[in-house]
């Protein structure tokens, strides 16, 4: 399968990675200009060769009205990785110090919903504008819980201007063109430190920044300052199937994202793009039982205490037993770490003798959890992603209580669901 492996050893910002997956692109120039058609006021898209320590690769130059967003200020000397990252909404107010430039992007136009109008009217193809929705939807959540607000009064600042448009739009574009089976991510490097931003000095990662990556797993280190910005975590945490180690695959190309800032380490993202093999990517063990001396309350009651005792799920298969006996067949499905304690909580609970056990290979989508709003309040949606497969459906309790709170049949609370899905 066509595999795209994202090493985000130096954190992840949107012109950093749209500049790595520009790299793969097969036509190179029909990329830029759409983008450059896409007729957000000022704002100009150009890739430019560019190295760092010695590699080299590509620095993606977004610009609004000819000028590039320049490095905030940070406390303590603490440097920026990247100085031109348009998603980073803590360094300055964006909209504020260039209100006359972007007559499309003023604070108080500066929503969820207006983020949505513009990119609603980007000629681009739909699934691009729903990815890119989407994107901003999460950046949105995040701001809100990290200022304590409800999402509708999230004021974009530098996440929502032009620039930063452009920047999650094209990564979105140029995953529409490469279109790979499968992402995986490396750990994120989120940096350390302080950073002095709009709101005042605030630890790295920033507050919307964690909020992202939760989940995702994550590393600081002796680098100061903020190496992943609410749009590249954002970004990263949308399309990711996985995160990881490169898995085994034949490598075709290596597109290399190119930051602004200098360190005593290659400050760039690198994206591998090529083939690899459909294989399992976990391990499960099933315990398995036969018992034919068993009530049914008996057994539904040792049934739910195995699932308390931490089982990833408990069936039974009726069977027939030596001797004509009605019996079932009990299968306990486990994490290879609780094997042990498992194995001696079926034995407790059960009046089984013994137990076979199987370790298995296991093919799994990763679960996530989002949330969507409706008219009737938000309703939690579990997720399934990876292997290129998508799969959602909504909390059947937020459902559930919805529908009784406003007299509904329960099929219509999940229709409306369906529908912002």
């Amino acid at each position: 399968m066509k595999t795209l492996y994202l090493e985000c050893s130096m954190g992840a910002a949107g012109d950093m990675l749209m500049a790595a997956l520009y790299d793969l692109l097969e036509d190179k120039q029909a990329f830029v200009d759409k983008m450059n058609a896409l007729g957000l006021p000022g704002v100009s898209v150009c890739p430019t060769a560019a190295k760092t320590c010695g590699i080299a690769g590509t620095h993606m130059a977004v610009t609004v009205n000819g000028r590039e967003e320049e490095e905030p200020d940070h406390d303590h000397g603490h440097e920026h990785g990247h100085e031109h990252d348009h998603g980073h909404e803590h360094a300055h107010d964006h909209l504020h110090d260039h209100e006359e430039e972007h007559h499309h992007a003023h604070h108080h136009h500066a929503t969820p919903g207006h983020i949505a109008e513009i990119i609603d009217g980007l000629p681009l193809p739909e699934p691009v504008r729903t990815a890119a929705r989407a994107v901003y939807d999460d950046i949105a959540r995040a701001e809100a819980k990290a200022h304590g607000c409800p999402v509708g009064d999230v004021h974009y600042h530098e996440v929502g201007a032009l620039d930063a448009v452009a920047d999650v739009t094209g990564v979105c574009y140029a995953l529409y063109l490469l279109h790979p089976d499968r992402i995986v991510v490396s750990p994120v490097h989120v940096g350390s430190g302080t950073v002095r931003c709009a709101h005042g000095i605030m630890p790295v990662p920033a507050p919307a920044t964690a909020n992202l990556l939760e989940g995702v797993p994550t590393y600081g280190g002796a680098v100061q300052g903020e190496l992943c910005t609410p749009t590249g975590a954002a970004l990263l945490a949308h399309f990711a199937d996985a995160f990881g180690p490169q898995p085994v695959m034949a490598v075709e190309q290596v597109g290399i994202g190119i930051g602004t800032r200098e360190f005593d380490r290659a400050n760039c993202l690198r994206a591998f793009w090529g083939e690899s093999s459909e294989q399992a990517n976990g391990e499960i063990v099933e315990l398995v039982a036969n018992i034919d001396d068993m009530t049914p309350e008996e057994l539904s009651f040792a049934t739910a205490r195995l699932l308390e005792a931490g089982a990833l799920d408990v069936y039974t298969v009726p069977g027939t037993m030596k001797k004509g006996r009605p019996g079932h067949l009990l299968t306990v499905l486990a994490a290879p770490e609780n094997t042990d304690a498992l194995a001696k909580a079926v034995l407790t609970q059960t009046t089984t003798n013994g137990l076979r056990v199987r370790r298995c290979g296991k093919y799994f989508l990763t679960p996530s959890i989002a949330t969507v709003d409706t008219a009737w309040g938000p309703v939690r949606v579990k997720r399934a992603d990876g292997f290129g497969i998508h799969h959602a459906k909504a909390e059947y309790e937020d459902v559930a209580r919805i529908a009784r709170e406003q007299n509904l049949p329960c099929r219509e609370v999940q229709r409306a669901v369906e529908k912002k899905l």
